[in-house]
């Protein structure tokens, strides 16, 4: 971890960017680098949690989405949409997933164009664990209190919302 600063540079580039003639983007900028802050802190949680379980947050995503799924198998493009990354992160997901067993391809079983990628036991077993990590080290931890969970999940849903992400 890096040592901490002594004082909140954000805040300063804040000040510097109204300070610098841009006072009607100063809050804006103020938000959208928190926010790709946060998400910096958060990944970097993530991936120490799963790090014991040799996941990426990227797989421990697609093995999660086949495990809730009801039957355990998805086709690609599912997935995809599912998971709102390209075809080709998917691809490459499925792959590592399958060559540690924890996920294979299968035919579709009505559409021969058609592959799934179906969750494996072992798969089940290690997603089981790595969420049991996630929720105890991030999910459960973020150091704020519900209300402001709450409050932070219906400002970014509004957000997401009003740039078409659903």
């Amino acid at each position: 971890m890096r040592p901490q600063l002594p004082f909140d540079p954000i805040a300063e580039a804040r000040r510097q960017w109204q300070e610098h003639g841009w006072p009607e983007a100063a809050a804006g900028m103020a938000a959208v680098t928190s926010i790709v802050r946060v998400q910096q802190i958060l990944m970097a949680r993530i991936e120490e949690a799963l790090r014991p379980h040799d996941l990426t947050f990227s797989r421990y995503e697609l093995l999660q989405l086949l495990a809730f799924s009801r039957s355990g198998a998805l086709p690609l493009s599912r997935i995809g949409a599912r998971l709102q990354v390209h075809p080709a992160s998917i691809t490459n997901a499925v792959d590592r997933c399958e060559r540690n067993a924890l996920v294979r391809r299968v035919r579709h079983p009505t559409d021969r164009r058609t592959t799934l990628a179906e969750i494996t036991d072992q798969g089940r077993e290690l997603v089981a664990k790595a969420t049991e990590s996630l929720n105890r080290e991030v999910f459960t931890a973020l150091g704020i209190g519900d209300d402001d969970v709450a409050g932070l999940v219906t400002v970014l849903n509004r957000f997401r919302q009003a740039h078409g992400d659903f």
